[in-house]
């Protein structure tokens, strides 16, 4: 996967053809769909992969999953239609020169039918298709957690990045979200909606740390979401991720603040250059943007070459 190049015409004239037809960008799950779509669904699969090609041959991995239960269910709905800003920070501002983004869902395993949806990661028009193909359960188990360490289990063990494998710089994976992680990641679950057979349960602290070696981890908690500003939540990531929390006080602004982070990741803006971008297009989120960007350091630089013997690579802190 990941060929081809995002048209924003194709996007306009895909929306437009739908408007005529009276039908919905998500499709699949507007019209009553019940299962994860067999194109998203993580059973089975080995890895998602992040690939060069001679069309592009430095790609960078953008992961963004979404926390579709109650009242983050808006969310998918609001990116897609922002995907035209996102893709042009990323490509037309220079932020990153072959971004490849991959769009998931995040639900409960312990109640919902749909715990898990992962798409692939794309360069052009198919990241919009696998938006569509979604589906937003709006489940949950009412208890403050979701499954959040089930996907980051999946992205740290299924999916495979030339960027870092190749070049040794991580990927960007945004968690959109409101609630907290469950403590550990089930194997009876791994088993059942991935296909994996871990040994054991493994401590959500523990897939975290295995997850950062490949991808600098955001989670951004919006505003609107049902845990909005709660204190435990956002304890609870900080303690796992730092500075790599961020409060967003405007749901509009997701895709501008993904784009604005990964500018700032490759050192290609600082955030007042970022925001007059911002400006300059048009948009009216730089006050949120600011201000949910406003404490976030440089990323760190992995260096995958001179392994130790125990296989871990060497972190320089810019």
């Amino acid at each position: 996967m990941g060929s081809g190049i995002w048209s924003t015409d194709v996007y306009t004239a895909a929306a437009s053809y739908r408007a005529a037809k009276g039908t919905s960008a998500f499709a699949y799950s507007d019209g009553g769909a019940r299962s994860v779509h067999d194109a998203l669904n993580p059973y089975g699969v080995a890895a998602r992969e992040s690939r060069d090609s001679d069309e592009h041959p430095e790609t960078l991995a953008i992961a963004v999953l979404f926390d579709v239960t109650g009242s983050m269910g808006g969310v998918p709905r609001t990116l897609q239609t922002k995907l035209p800003d996102l893709l042009g920070l990323l490509l037309r501002k220079g932020y990153a020169t072959a971004p490849q983004i991959l769009f998931g869902a995040i639900g409960d395993a312990t109640c919902d039918r749909a715990p898990l949806q992962i798409g692939q990661f794309e360069s052009d028009n198919r990241m919009d298709d696998d938006l569509g193909r979604i589906l937003l359960e709006g489940g949950g188990g009412g208890q403050k957690t979701e499954s959040y360490e089930l996907a980051m289990y999946f992205m740290a063990r299924h999916t495979t990045l030339d960027c870092f494998e190749k070049r040794g710089r991580r990927g960007y994976l945004f968690i959109i979200g409101d609630e907290l992680p469950y403590p550990k990641v089930s194997r009876r679950q791994v088993a059942q909606v991935i296909g994996d057979r871990p040994a054991r349960d493994i401590p959500t602290r523990e897939i975290v740390t295995e997850l950062t070696r490949m991808y600098d981890v955001y989670y951004i908690l919006p505003a609107g979401a049902s845990y909005a500003g709660d204190g435990q939540v956002l304890t609870a990531w900080r303690e796992l991720l730092g500075q790599n929390v961020l409060e967003l006080d405007d749901l509009d602004a997701v895709s501008e603040t993904i784009a604005l982070t990964v500018g700032l990741g490759e050192d290609a803006i600082d955030l007042d250059e970022g925001l007059d971008d911002l400006g300059e297009l048009g948009s009216s989120t730089g006050k949120a943007v600011g201000k949910a960007l406003a404490r976030l350091g440089r990323r760190a630089l992995v260096v995958t070459e001179g392994l130790d013997a125990g296989g871990e690579s060497g972190v320089i802190r810019l």
